[in-house]
């Protein structure tokens, strides 16, 4: 018995391989796209009247480890630019410092703002959990940091 032969030759063999001469630029090419696109949103700074103060430190956190709540003259509580009811400072707090413990809370309200209405943020934020809370004053406005 005879092999069969059809007289036909393999005289290409092709490898299993994607090139990839071209995937450092496309990464390249998608690295300076997201860089371009991205937007870093900055805090909207609340128009508020500071609290006078005789004596104050500024926080030296990074910018990550603060958390800002402002409360403007009209009882208005923002965080993160969210006008947010006094009841509800709890839910929201209680998660971002759940995932960062290192957070400071800087409370930011005007000069007129009724000390019952400080009082029920601060509850809030002891429901939350979060200890490390400050008051931010015109003092420590003025005051600046150290370089490192």
């Amino acid at each position: 018995m005879a092999g069969r032969d059809s007289g036909f030759d393999r005289s290409s063999e092709s490898e299993g391989e994607i090139p990839t001469a071209g995937l450092a630029d496309i990464a390249f090419l998608l690295l300076i796209f997201f860089m371009v696109t991205t937007v870093f949103r900055r805090d909207q700074k609340q128009e508020i009247r500071w609290v006078e103060a005789e004596a104050t430190k500024k926080i030296d956190e990074k910018r990550k480890n603060i958390l800002h709540v402002w409360v403007d003259v009209n009882g208005n509580i923002f965080i993160n630019d969210k006008n947010i009811p006094v009841d509800k400072v709890a839910g929201i707090v209680r998660p971002i410092y759940a995932e960062n413990r290192e957070l400071v809370v800087a409370i930011r309200a005007d000069q007129e703002i009724p000390y019952s209405k400080i009082d029920a943020i601060q509850k809030q934020l002891q429901a939350a959990g979060a200890v490390r809370v400050t008051f931010a004053t015109r003092l420590e406005q003025q005051v600046t940091r150290p370089r490192r």
